[in-house]
């Protein structure tokens, strides 16, 4: 695999075209009300990152699979993540909670993890990492207080 990441480019679609679908669909239906400003600079920058590192390989910043099969774990382990992560969507699309929050912010967060690890990306594992972190608990936030405000609504 050379600077461009065919397979990277194929598992973000999967991954982004749930997250475009609930955009246009519910706009203002987001309960993203947690606003810690160094959580979030670091969730987008994370995000952001990990989405340009799965596509385009930086020269020098990445070993390419580094043992026997790497390709078929790499195509196997993120197929199976995004039909979990697709099949979240489905089944959390109308809901919110503890469960559709982290469903969906812990899987693809180890797609980008697992895939940076087994390329050997050094980029992409460092903002895996930070993104993990900060994405997790920005989303585990903003579930405990949708859930305060619906008790309080009730």
């Amino acid at each position: 695999m050379g600077w461009f990441n065919y397979y990277g480019l194929a598992v973000m679609a999967i991954v982004m075209l749930p997250n475009i679908i609930y955009a246009v669909k519910l706009k203002n239906a987001a309960s993203d009300n947690y606003n810690g400003k160094a959580a979030v600079i670091a969730e987008q920058t994370g995000r952001y990152a990990c989405m340009l590192l799965m596509v385009f390989n930086i020269p020098y910043t990445y070993f390419n699979f580094w043992f026997d099969y790497a390709l078929t774990v790499y195509l196997s382990v993120n197929g199976a993540l995004c039909v979990a992560y697709l099949a979240f969507w489905v089944i959390c699309w109308d809901r919110e909670g503890k469960l559709k929050a982290l469903s969906l912010s812990v899987i693809p967060s180890c797609i980008f993890l697992f895939s940076g690890v087994v390329l050997a990306n050094l980029p992409l594992i460092a903002f895996a990492v930070v993104f993990a972190v900060s994405h997790i608990f920005i989303s585990y936030k903003n579930a405990m207080n949708s859930g305060a405000e619906n008790k309080n609504h009730s």
